[in-house]
C-alpha cells in the first residue's frame, strides 16, 4: 500500500462509535479536517453503537464535543455524511446492516477503527471476514493497549495478521501526532546545527517527562491492572525516545523512519536486578491539597486499598551504540503531580574549560521540547546580565512557540493521524517488529521489579519521588 498523498473516498467505520474517545477525538478530528476542506470528497462516517439506535440521538450526543465556534449549518453539513450502524452483538446476522450500509458504495476504502477493547477485536474480524467486508483497499486502526505482556501483545497482533496485512494495519498512538513531535524530525534533520551536536560528545543526558495532574479518574479498572509503566512508559514514552535518539533515515518512507526507531529500541541496555534496584522508582500519590482543593489518595480512588500498582515510574537506561554510548536517560511519568506537561530535554555538556571562574551558573545549555500543554521548543543559554560590575550570568530563553509564531490553528493530533491513515502513510503508526521490542525491553523490567523495587508514597500535587536516580549535578526539568 504505497503512500498517497490524495485521499480517495471512504467509509470510517468506528466500533465503539458512542464511547469517549469517539466522541471527544475521533469525530471532532474529522470535524476540524471537513471544515477546513481536506475532505473534499464522497465519504461516510459509520458509528458502531450496541445500545443506541437513532442518529439523531447520536448526533445530539457528540455535538458537545464539537468547537463552540461550529455554526448550524456547518454542523448539519458534516453530519450529513453519518449513518449510524446498531449492532448489539458481534454476530454475522447482526452485521448484516452494516454490510447494507457499506454496500452502497462499494468502491470505498474502508477503514475500520477498532475504538474497543482488544477483547472484542477477534469478534470483529471474524463477523466482518464472514460478511466479506475485508479486501485489499481497507484498513484497521488499533487503539492501544494492545496486550499486557509479549506473549498477549504477540497473540492479539497476530490475530489481526491473520486478516489484514501488515501494510493495512495502523496502531495509533496519538503522541507521535503532536506538532512538536513530528518537528523533531525537522528540528534534527534540516538543521546543521543541531544534528552535529546530537550526541554523546555533546549531550551529556537526555530526560522525557510525561506529568498528569488528573488521577486515574474513570480508568480505576484498567490502570489498576495495567499501571504507568505498560500504560505510558511502554508505548508513549518509548516511542517519543525512538525519534530523539534515531539515526537519520535515508529517506522519508514509512519503512526507512520505522527500521531506524526500531534499531534504538533494539539498542536499549536491558535491565537486570541491580540495575532495576538502582534506576527504578515507582511510587503510588497519596491524599494532598491542590489550589486548596483535598484530593484522595489512589487507593481512596479505586477503593482497592490493598493495591500495590504504580501511579508514578522513573528509571535511568542507555542507548547502547556510539552515538549514545554511555549518556543517561531519564524517561518520567505520573499521575497526581504538581501540573500537566510532557516535554524532552536534552542537557549539553558543560564547557571543558571555563574563563569566567566566579560564575555561579554551570556553562552549558538545553534544549527543551514542549509537548503539552503549549508546544513550543526552548534553547536555553546562559547570557551577561547587562552594566558594570564583572560578569554576571543569567540564562535566556530563545523560544519558538508555536501558537505565537504560527496564525494558522493548531490541528489536534487525531486530525494528523487519521489523515495519514487515508493517505496510507504509516510513518507515524507502530510496526509489529516495533511493538516486538519494546515489549522485549519493557519485560527485562516487569520479570522482576516488584520484588526488586518497592512502593514509594508521593503527595497528591508534588513532583513524585525519582531525584535518587539522576546522577549529581542533574535536575528534573519542571517548567
Amino acid at each position: 500500500m504505497a503512500t498517497r498523498t490524495k485521499i480517495d473516498p471512504f467509509n470510517i467505520i468506528i466500533f465503539g462509535g458512542d464511547g469517549d474517545l469517539s466522541k471527544r477525538k475521533i469525530i471532532p478530528a474529522l470535524y476540524f479536517r471537513f471544515t477546513e476542506n481536506q475532505l473534499k470528497l464522497p465519504f461516510t462516517v459509520i458509528p458502531v453503537s450496541r445500545k443506541m439506535s437513532d442518529l439523531r440521538t447520536f448526533i445530539d450526543l457528540v455535538d458537545e464535543y464539537l468547537p463552540k465556534t461550529a455554526t448550524a449549518e456547518k454542523k448539519k453539513a458534516f453530519f450529513e455524511n453519518f449513518e449510524l450502524a446498531n449492532i448489539p452483538k458481534h454476530t454475522p446476522e447482526e452485521y448484516g446492516k452494516l454490510t447494507e450500509i457499506i454496500q452502497r458504495n462499494p468502491n470505498r476504502q474502508n477503514v475500520y477503527y477498532f475504538s474497543v477493547p482488544s477483547s472484542a477485536f477477534g469478534e470483529i474480524c471474524s463477523c466482518l471476514g464472514q460478511a466479506n467486508l475485508i479486501n485489499d483497499l481497507s484498513k484497521v486502526v488499533l487503539e492501544k493497549p494492545l496486550g499486557h505482556d509479549l506473549e498477549s501483545s504477540t497473540a492479539i497482533n497476530d490475530l489481526i495478521s491473520s486478516y489484514f496485512k501488515e501494510k493495512q494495519i495502523f496502531r495509533i498512538d496519538h503522541y507521535l501526532g503532536k506538532e512538536t513531535v513530528q518537528n523533531l524530525m525537522v528540528l534534527r534533520f534540516a538543521n546543521h546545527l543541531f544534528e552535529r551536536a546530537w550526541n554523546a560528545e555533546n549531550v551529556e543526558s537526555i530526560q522525557i517527562t510525561v506529568a498528569e495532574s488528573l488521577g486515574v479518574e474513570k480508568r480505576a479498572g484498567y490502570y489498576d491492572d495495567t499501571g504507568a509503566l505498560l500504560d505510558m512508559v511502554q508505548n508513549h514514552l518509548l516511542q517519543l525516545l525512538c525519534l530523539v535518539a534515531m539515526e537519520p533515515p535515508a529517506t522519508l518512507d514509512p519503512d526507512a523512519v520505522r527500521n531506524e526507531k526500531l534499531k534504538v529500541l533494539q539498542s536499549l541496555r536491558p535491565m537486570d536486578k541491580s540495575s532495576i534496584a538502582e534506576h527504578v522508582v515507582r511510587g503510588q500519590y497519596t491524599r494532598g491539597t491542590v489550589n486548596n482543593d483535598q484530593l484522595n489518595s489512589y487507593l481512596e480512588d479505586i477503593e482497592r486499598y490493598e493495591s500495590e500498582t504504580e501511579t508514578f515510574v522513573a528509571l535511568k537506561t542507555y542507548i547502547d551504540n556510539w552515538r549514545w554510548k554511555n549518556v543517561p536517560i531519564y524517561l518520567r511519568t505520573g499521575k497526581r503531580m504538581k501540573k500537566r506537561y510532557s516535554d524532552i530535554v536534552l542537557n549539553f555538556k558543560e564547557m571543558p574549560h571555563s574563563i569566567f571562574p566566579d560564575s555561579k551558573f554551570p556553562l552549558s545549555n538545553k534544549l527543551i521540547i514542549r509537548l503539552q500543554p503549549e508546544e513550543r521548543i526552548e534553547l536555553v543559554q546562559l547570557s551577561k546580565v547587562p552594566g558594570p560590575g564583572g560578569y554576571r550570568f543569567q540564562p535566556i530563553s530563545l523560544k519558538l512557540d508555536f501558537v505565537d509564531s504560527f496564525d494558522n490553528r493548531m490541528p489536534d493530533a487525531y486530525e494528523r493521524l487519521i489523515i495519514d491513515i487515508l493517505r496510507g502513510n504509516q510513518t507515524l503508526f507502530m510496526r509489529k517488529d516495533e511493538l516486538e521490542a519494546a515489549w522485549k525491553w519493557i519485560e527485562s523490567i516487569t520479570r522482576i521489579w516488584k520484588k526488586q523495587v518497592p512502593i514509594k508514597l508521593y503527595e497528591s500535587g508534588g513532583w513524585g519521588p525519582g531525584d535518587e536516580i539522576l546522577e549529581e549535578g542533574t535536575k528534573w526539568q519542571t517548567k
